[in-house]
């Protein structure tokens, strides 16, 4: 039976105890910790502990435990409560003098590198946006399949209406996010965000051009954000207490509302339409190649937990076109990983444990949750990872391959994939012809991973009815 409790408090115990958490949230399947001394958290005890799948960013201040799907919030809650207590009871002993350690403070400490320090710390500013990322989308393909089916006429309006309003608003989400992220005040930060979509903006001339509302998306609400905390920080740092109240955040939001109007939402405009052009020559143009990369490299890029990075390009392109191209393409990595398990589950028969996490973690892969099968089957025996990478990349270059024919697949929103993205569906040629490619793509994917792990996805020695290899092969990408 699963001790959430247990859980949490282990990793709190193995990340250094609740004075050297400083941040704690969650996505789909990860437990994400900010914390003081990165050199305090036991890596290898916390990779080894019962419930964990896996660790990213050991040795930086952003650390992410792999829990899997449905585990993870019940953990986390069980993190901020035990953190609560412990600051509670430290109060009362006399000791505490600091902010409640859950309260996010951005993400100090050293990196593992620039890049992808700043990857992750965007990745943190959309990451709390993804359930009501998913959920609007899930209601938004509904209400399409009701709308074409006909049926439930005076619902569909209804409907159509909660699943946009979200979207119609996300830039203000992203404001606060953004400011909470890194440090400034958040409700300031959705204050200077909320003038990108704000509709008077059609009023404003600057350069000759009219603005229009929601010029520059989200990345207009994201570079305004960042432009109003660094300014907040400028002015906390100079004015006196009984100025700082009054002029702070008046200055914060004129400042950086009147660069949003007359710069940024200009430029990230630009920037917007350069990534939906981009997108559509890339796909239109070496479609079938692109979609080899994409569908190939993904998986690599869940394993180091910078997938998260590219919520921005896939929101961009959703404002602008309706649709992310991107989506359905990268889905493949996660087709690819459930055909290789399967060829494991099948070569591997006399490995019990294998298999058990194998069929646990399955219906997870086939709704396009991967993270339980990278690190609890594919990357643990290290050459099922390649083979599933290469069916990755032969499904996105089987979807990719009708993008340059010109029926192009898109997903309304993100956060599902697999099966589950199916709902969220649609293309330049109607939703039909995109399902029964993007359902194509799945098949080739599953096939071509399965048939290549089975192929050179284990040793030598390795027989198909023999035992599982043995742990120093297990660990092996050779």
């Amino acid at each position: 039976m699963r001790n959430d409790s247990a859980t949490a408090s282990a990793v709190l115990a193995l990340t250094g105890g609740p004075a050297n958490i400083t941040h704690v949230t969650h996505c789909l399947t990860r437990l994400r910790l900010t914390v003081t001394d990165p050199a305090a958290v036991d890596e290898g005890a916390l990779r080894d502990l019962p419930g964990v799948l896996g660790v990213i960013g050991a040795g930086s201040a952003s650390l992410q435990v792999v829990l899997g799907p449905g585990v993870v919030g019940e953990v986390t809650a069980e993190v901020e409560r035990q953190l609560a207590a412990a600051h509670a009871g430290a109060i009362e002993a006399g000791k505490g003098t600091q902010a409640p350690p859950a309260t996010p403070t951005g993400s100090p400490g050293p990196e593992k590198g620039p890049v992808a320090a700043a990857l992750r710390r965007v990745a943190n500013v959309f990451v709390p946006l993804i359930p009501a990322l998913i959920g609007c989308g899930i209601i938004a393909g509904v209400n399409g399949l009701l709308t074409n089916a006909g049926w439930l006429p005076g619902l569909t309006p209804a409907l159509a209406a909660i699943a946009s309003g979200f979207m119609a608003l996300i830039a203000v989400f992203v404001g606060y996010q953004t400011a909470k992220e890194f440090g400034g005040t958040p409700i300031l930060g959705g204050a200077v965000a909320a003038v990108v979509v704000y509709p008077g903006v059609a009023k404003v001339t600057a350069f000759g051009v009219h603005l229009s509302p929601g010029q520059g998306g989200v990345l207009g609400a994201l570079a305004a954000a960042l432009l109003a905390t660094r300014i907040e920080k400028w002015c906390r740092g100079r004015l006196p207490g009984a100025l700082d109240v009054l002029l702070t955040p008046t200055v914060t939001v004129l400042v950086a509302g009147l660069a949003t109007l007359y710069g940024l939402m200009y430029a990230a405009g630009a920037v917007a339409t350069a990534i939906g052009t981009g997108a559509n020559w890339l796909l239109t143009t070496t479609g079938a190649f692109a979609g080899l990369l994409l569908g190939g490299l993904f998986l690599p890029l869940v394993m180091l937990g910078l997938h998260q990075a590219l919520i921005p390009i896939h929101t961009t392109l959703i404002e602008q076109q309706g649709y992310t191209v991107l989506l359905p393409l990268l889905a493949m990595a996660g087709a690819g990983q459930v055909g290789g398990a399967l060829a494991v589950y099948v070569r591997l028969r006399h490995d019990t444990t294998l298999r058990t996490t194998i069929r646990s973690a399955l219906p997870a892969g086939l709704l396009g949750v991967g993270e339980p099968l990278i690190y609890g089957v594919s990357l643990p025996l290290g050459r099922p990872f390649v083979t599933a990478c290469v069916g990755g990349a032969a499904g996105g270059a089987f979807v990719g391959f009708f993008a340059m024919l010109g029926e192009k697949v898109g997903a309304t929103a993100i956060g599902p994939s697999g099966w589950a993205l199916f709902p969220l569906l649609t293309g330049n040629q109607g939703p039909a012809p995109a399902l029964a490619i993007y359902a194509g793509g799945l098949l080739t994917a599953y096939a071509t991973g399965f048939a290549a792990t089975l192929a050179f996805g284990f040793p030598r020695g390795t027989t198909p009815r023999g035992t599982a290899p043995a742990p120093a092969e297990r660990t092996s990408a050779s």
